[in-house]
């Protein structure tokens, strides 16, 4: 193996360690080995960034955050919180089980994690404190359901990943459904056994009548239309991924003028926030690119898949040895970042054991997803920590219980591919 492709990586994993932002580490480390080595020449890097980020489904990742960002904005999220509390507040855990179900709903709209933490997360957090919920508890919830955005159509995780792997980003979406759904089951059920066994303090809340559950249902009906329309759209085929996202972001638009709730400053103050976040994510990928040419270049995944394959030839057991892998980055790096490397570093190798790019899509999702929620630097720890106004030890503490569900999830969904490609295989006949 070529030695400096193993310092390109020491030195990237060294920037990150003393937090130089993302996008200058992978470009500082891919230009050390391009000057350790003449060979090839350091126009590389221009000439890889530019098509690199040329990319038709890789406009669906601003419109679905633009998305998000008006429904968070436009009293929406209230809506779908105040359905959920009316649909399974009655159960035992509560607003606990809201939370979760108003995630699920809310993530069929927006493909962003932390669009749904930041955003739902600050209603969810308010509603439970209120009802004399313990704050770290209230937050560890918001916190574990947020994970469920990026599985449940749509997702920014599996457009950049679809883009990468060159798999159909449809495919994706209407794989994570299953899944999504899975995530969400099980959360309530680890809830419930918190509220039974007296581990967690939740009020009890009375059953909604029929009349308030219609009532609140028909106050959200326009909402819960945008996911309708988006996966029903996926699955009949009558649009992309990409027209998809712009459609509901002029959906978003006209029902929060609809609900007199969204004005224009608010949609340009949420075109802004779009335009930054996807500023530095462009940035990231833009970079990462030829950082993941020089891995190809050197036939590092090549030389990867020799020695796992090598090793073993079980798809049980590379699936295993990946998962612990990506769950291990996820506690060290940004989401996209791993994102970038691993998808053309570990990709021959699950096709040389035959697993399907589309089922490994939905597990590396998930891997990453739960990163953001597994300390030291899990991004949505520390929002849910700033909503919740706790220390970090009580935010982790707190959701402990959540890896729980969580793992579970993880591992049906890792060994179980027809459940997770169970819809698109429907819909392709």
């Amino acid at each position: 193996m070529d030695f400096s492709i193993l310092l390109m990586f020491a030195v990237f994993g060294a920037l990150i360690a003393i937090e130089v932002p993302i996008a200058f580490a992978l470009a500082g480390s891919a230009l050390l080995y391009l000057i350790l080595n003449p060979v090839v020449p350091l126009t590389i890097v221009v000439q890889r960034m530019a098509p690199g980020i040329d990319s038709f489904p890789l406009l669906a990742v601003p419109l679905f955050i633009l998305a998000g960002q008006l429904l968070n904005t436009s009293g929406i999220a209230a809506r779908i919180f105040h359905f959920a509390h009316a649909l399974v507040g009655h159960i035992r855990g509560g607003l606990a089980h809201c939370n979760i179900v108003a995630s699920m709903i809310f993530s069929s709209m927006s493909g962003v994690a932390q669009a749904d933490a930041a955003g739902l997360g600050l209603i969810e957090v308010k509603a439970m404190r209120e009802r004399g919920f313990d704050p770290a508890f209230a937050a560890a919830v918001s916190a574990a359901s947020a994970t469920i955005g990026p599985i449940i159509p749509p997702s920014v995780i599996m457009v950049i990943y679809g883009l990468m792997a060159q798999v159909s980003v449809a495919d994706l979406f209407l794989a994570g459904i299953l899944p999504g759904i899975l995530m969400g089951v099980a959360m309530m059920g680890m809830v419930y056994f918190l509220a039974v066994t007296g581990r967690v303090h939740c009020p009890v809340e009375r059953r909604a009548t029929l009349a308030e559950l219609s009532q609140s249902f028909l106050a959200g009906l326009p909402a819960f239309l945008a996911p309708i329309v988006l996966v029903g759209g996926l699955m009949l085929g009558i649009a992309t991924p990409t027209e998809l996202g712009a459609l509901t972001v002029v959906y978003a638009i006209a029902l929060g003028f609809w609900y007199r709730e969204l004005t224009w400053k608010m949609v340009f103050d949420a075109i802004n926030e779009t335009l930054i976040f996807c500023g530095v994510l462009v940035f990231i990928i833009a970079a990462a690119v030829p950082f993941g040419w020089l891995i190809s270049f050197t036939r590092l995944p090549a030389e990867l898949s020799a020695v796992v394959l090598q090793f073993t030839q079980d798809p049980v057991v590379v699936l295993a040895i990946i998962n612990v892998l990506l769950l291990f980055l996820g506690c060290f790096m940004e989401t996209t970042a791993i994102l970038l490397i691993v998808t053309p570093t570990l990709l021959p190798i699950i096709l040389a054991v035959g697993i399907d790019p589309v089922h490994f899509g939905i597990i590396i999702s998930l891997n990453l997803i739960v990163g953001a929620i597994t300390p030291p630097f899990g991004v949505i720890l520390f929002i849910l920590k700033d909503i919740a106004k706790i220390t970090f030890a009580q935010m982790v503490r707190a959701v402990l219980p959540f890896y729980i569900p969580l793992g579970i999830a993880l591992l049906i969904i890792t060994y179980w591919p027809g459940f997770v490609l169970f819809v698109p295989s429907l819909f392709k006949g």
